[in-house]
């Protein structure tokens, strides 16, 4: 754990405005949002970026994309679309190395892709 943000937010640490909390998964408001709607999808588990899961997570990454599509209808998002992002490392845009997917939507969300 160490000094990961979301670790300590998952430990109860540090203060989040949760939308969701499950035994593996966390969703909460996005600190700096990019949309009017920005959830981020944190596994409990600490792994530090998409690039240094192993065989073993793989379960756990499909029960994670699961996770954010359940999310996604909660947050009223999911009829008209939104837009999923997980940033890999510092190139990638990644801040925080803990593994998190974010859900934006609310409105048309443009981007690179």
């Amino acid at each position: 754990m160490g000094d990961c943000l979301f670790c300590k937010i998952v430990a109860g640490q540090l203060p989040s405005e949760k939308v969701f909390e499950d035994d593996d998964f966390l969703a909460l408001k996005d600190i700096h949002p990019k949309a009017p709607t920005h959830v981020l999808v944190v596994p409990k588990k600490h792994i530090p970026s998409l690039a240094d899961v192993s065989a073993e997570d793989e379960v756990m990454l499909g029960r994670l994309m699961h996770r954010v599509a359940l999310v996604a209808r909660d947050l009223g998002v999911a009829d008209k679309g939104y837009k999923v992002v997980l940033n890999v490392r510092e190139h990638g845009g990644q801040i925080v190395p803990h593994i998190h997917v974010h859900i934006l939507g609310g409105e048309r969300i443009k981007g690179l892709v």
